[in-house]
């Protein structure tokens, strides 16, 4: 786990960034805080920092070189099926000068080219310079755990693992109104857009060739789905479960492989649970680690995962937080974030992440089950509105009474009347609104309502309809749980949930793998009828019983929480004085974005009895209005 640099120059213009490869490299130094080292030539600037995993040695550090000094290569990730590669690599007759992965990429790329990617079972982005080609090959990892941006005119091409990076080539830095109109509605910005207009990301399965003035950008895998269901497993479902535990425990063994310390995170639902067990039987003296709240029992599920801990012998360790405590970060946080991102959960896994790594380099994690067997709250909402009875055609003529009751995530009561409101909204839009609204946390008309009137009107809202469209192209009039499924894969997950947990590791460097995201395991599950992920009320249905004898079944028939950070009572308190500082009037005004009376109206919102979502909305403001003052303003 690393982060990665560099730049192409296509002329004598282009040339002189090179002199910014240095300070690019160093902008990810919290990426990979064990060495750094910087090759280039008279087109080509590479800069790689190390968090070594594998092989610690000096003969794992990069750029690495090829023996015929042709080949160079960059690698931000793990290849987890390395060794195998390399047994086959060597009966052919090649050698190996190190026992890293990096080097086994290396040689296999050189022997395969592109096709080397069908081959890698691991996460990535890595670049290999052809020095005698003079060409630059890319990859991303199939779902894009691992993050690749890029930058290219007429007299270079950039690329970076974060944004801080990519902004010390000096590029100009024109913001995106269309991607901010996205990410009030989201709170993020998915591939392959970015907040600034001339800085793209790589999309996950795909790869790009650099030669001088020309980029080709290519997909290498997609998930393999077939809505018809002309392709579904035929399985039994007790069949399933046993192929499915197979695959899972032969990903989570494969993601053993370090040659530093490793635990595991245990929040105490299903997914940590089912990792940290499979992960126990191959590493008996496992350490495991959860985050709490002192202060808000309602979001502490602490208790559940010291009974998965005393279940399965882990050395098991709680960092218990207060309010105080989650201030205490939060400006580190918003340092580090270098793109709009929002999910506010961030500011968990940040801690978790420190935490951690005091103990451990690696931990595992229970990322990627939920998108890929249908484990969100969302997910039940949509097969509710697929069997709609009289219970849910209630719900959805009740919608005046939940609108007049309050709504908050801060308790069981107003939480649920907030769902109840959410899900008589969807059942009245259409597949795709439906899709859209569930997946945000506001409408388009109240993202339109934020913006300065001058940007209401400008042309690049004309952009939203296609971006929306695409994104939204497998969801049909009639979607089904798999349709929904397979765009939580593109959507969700990649550019929300895996961008969390990349960003806020690697701010404490700290390597996170993702067992559920092995290629073989989400090739499987998309291979299955829905009925196998979700049946009745019962979400990851599959998850659930084939894991079932070892783990407590206190963990089982539970509301679903997720990672869930206490916003309400923290804004109201700790958080206020900042919030009013850069909600300001004078701020909103001097910048020229925002129309500052609807601003106003969500922050009185936040005081009321009835705050809705209105939190994370807030947060949404607070997070683009620190990083414009950092990263627009003050750079």
């Amino acid at each position: 786990m690393c982060g990665i640099t560099g730049i192409f120059a296509f002329n004598v213009v282009g040339k002189l960034n090179m002199i910014n490869v240095t300070a690019a490299t160093m902008a990810l130094q919290k990426r990979g805080p064990d060495f750094q080292d910087i090759y280039h030539d008279q087109f080509v600037g590479l800069g790689h920092r190390r968090l070594s995993i594998i092989d610690t040695s000096a003969a794992g550090n990069q750029p690495m070189w090829d023996e015929q000094n042709r080949f160079c290569i960059l690698l931000n990730g793990e290849i987890f099926n390395y060794r195998e590669l390399k047994k086959e690599l060597e009966a052919k007759g090649i050698h190996f000068q190190s026992q890293s992965d990096t080097e086994v990429l290396l040689k296999l790329y050189i022997l395969e080219k592109e096709n080397c990617l069908h081959r890698l079972n691991g996460f990535f982005a890595f670049c290999v310079y052809d020095k005698q080609e003079q060409t630059l090959f890319l990859a991303r990892d199939r779902y894009g755990i691992k993050p690749l941006i890029y930058h290219v005119d007429d007299d270079k091409f950039l690329f970076a693992s974060e944004m801080k990076s990519l902004l010390k080539y000096g590029i100009e830095k024109s913001i995106d109104y269309n991607s901010l109109y996205i990410y009030l509605q989201l709170n993020y910005i998915p591939a392959p857009d970015t907040i600034f207009t001339n800085i793209k990301k790589l999309l996950p399965g795909h790869y790009a060739v650099v030669s001088r003035q020309k980029l080709e950008v290519k997909k290498y895998y997609e998930i393999p789905y077939n809505r018809d269901g002309a392709e579904l497993n035929s399985l039994p479902y007790e069949d399933t479960k046993e192929k499915f535990k197979q695959l899972l425990e032969a990903s989570v063994t494969r993601r053993l492989v370090a040659d530093v310390p490793l635990g595991s995170f245990l929040s105490g639902g299903i997914d940590s649970s089912v990792v940290t067990a499979l992960a126990s039987k191959h590493k008996p003296d496992l350490h495991t680690f959860s985050i709490g709240y002192r202060d808000e029992k309602f979001f502490d599920e602490t208790h559940y995962a010291r009974l998965v801990a005393k279940r399965l012998k882990t050395e098991h360790t709680v960092f218990s937080l207060t309010n105080n405590d989650l201030y205490a970060h939060v400006h580190s946080i918003l340092d580090y974030i270098d793109e709009p991102f929002a999910d506010s959960s961030a500011i968990a896994v940040y801690i978790l992440s420190r935490e951690t790594r005091k103990h451990a380099t690696v931990a595992l994690s229970g990322d990627g089950a939920d998108e890929l067997l249908a484990g969100y709250n969302k997910h039940a909402a949509f097969q509710k509105i697929f069997s709609k009875g009289w219970k849910e055609t209630l719900v959805g003529s009740l919608r005046p009474l939940w609108k007049m009751l309050p709504q908050s995530r801060n308790s069981s009561f107003s939480n649920k009347i907030r769902q109840l409101d959410r899900f008589g909204e969807g059942m009245k839009l259409s597949a795709q609104d439906r899709y859209w609204r569930w997946a945000g946390f506001a409408t388009k008309e109240e993202t339109l309502n934020m913006l300065h009137p001058d940007l209401r009107i400008n042309r690049w809202l004309n952009e939203f309809v296609p971006r929306r469209k695409n994104i939204l192209q497998h969801i049909p009039e009639k979607e089904n749980i798999n349709d929904i499924l397979f765009t939580d894969m593109q959507l969700v997950l990649p550019n929300d949930m895996l961008t969390k947990v990349d960003l806020m590791s690697m701010a404490n460097g700290l390597e996170v793998r993702v067992p559920f995201l092995d290629y073989e395991v989400v090739n499987f599950a998309f291979s299955l009828p829905a009925k196998y992920k979700i049946n009745g009320g019962m979400r990851k249905r599959l998850v659930q019983d084939a894991f079932r004898d070892i783990l407590p079944q206190q963990l089982y028939n539970r509301p679903k929480k997720g990672f869930e950070v206490p916003l309400l009572k923290w804004f109201r308190g700790e958080m206020k004085s900042l919030i009013t500082e850069l909600l300001s009037e004078k701020f909103i005004h001097e910048q020229g974005i925002f129309y500052y009376p609807e601003i106003k109206r969500l922050t009185d919102r936040l005081f009321s009895s009835n705050p809705g979502d209105v939190h994370a909305r807030i947060w949404g403001l607070v997070v683009f209005q620190w990083w414009y003052r950092k990263f627009v303003v003050s750079s």
